[in-house]
């Protein structure tokens, strides 16, 4: 879990993980969303794999970027744990749905006495 809030921590490798949401993007064209080098961009994308918030496929000499949208969510419902809050989902469709909808409120648990 460390790692993934350390990933998460940056606010260039959060955008990347926004415009990955949409869809796969290759390497160039999510760097041409940022104004810092390639090598720069390559050390974002490693610590968003080595956080397995993101997976590479390679393809020729093209790298192919994917959301791993599980491990985020499973990173979240442990945090939430951490808070005291119990909330669990009924499945993993929830838990993207929840954080799709601003609206939802998670409620802390209910102290024991």
């Amino acid at each position: 879990m460390n790692l993934v809030f350390k990933a998460l921590s940056d606010p260039t490798r959060r955008r990347v993980l926004q415009l990955l949401r949409r869809r796969p993007m290759s390497a160039g064209e999510l760097s041409a969303h940022f104004d810092v080098s390639k090598p720069t961009m390559s050390a974002h994308f490693a610590v968003l794999q080595t956080a397995g918030l993101i997976e590479a496929e390679k393809n020729g000499r093209t790298i192919l970027y994917r959301l791993k949208m599980s491990v985020l969510e499973d990173a979240l419902l442990a945090f939430t744990h951490t808070l005291g809050w119990n909330w669990k989902p009924k499945s993993r469709d929830s838990v993207s749905r929840m954080a799709a909808n601003s609206r939802h409120k998670l409620r802390p648990a209910k102290e024991e006495v």
